[in-house]
């Protein structure tokens, strides 16, 4: 069964980053109504750069998902501007050997 990732970047400055990281922390995971399986935040604070990928496990819950986490509002602390957003059908992972 295939699997879908939803990745959205962000400018953002340290204080929306770790406003970002303590709602997550907070939920402690997704919140309610995004029936995701990952959460993974990249962030190159050098450039104020931020990733945030979300998996689903399957088209119906990433379409479920995106309609709730785009309903959400952006932290309140510091600066953060989404710059992209895209959903991508996962066709290959591999773990290190």
């Amino acid at each position: 069964m295939a699997e879908y990732v939803r990745v959205v970047t962000f400018e953002a400055d340290d204080a929306a980053l770790e406003a970002l990281l303590g709602r997550i922390a907070a939920d402690d995971g997704p919140p309610e109504g995004v029936p995701a399986t990952r959460v993974t935040v990249l962030a190159d604070r050098a450039a104020g750069q931020v990733a945030v990928a979300v998996r689903f496990g399957s088209e119906e819950d990433l379409r479920i998902g995106t309609a709730t986490l785009e309903a959400m509002s952006p932290p309140d602390a510091g600066t953060i501007r989404r710059v992209s957003v895209g959903s991508y059908e996962v066709v290959l992972e591999l773990d290190a050997p």
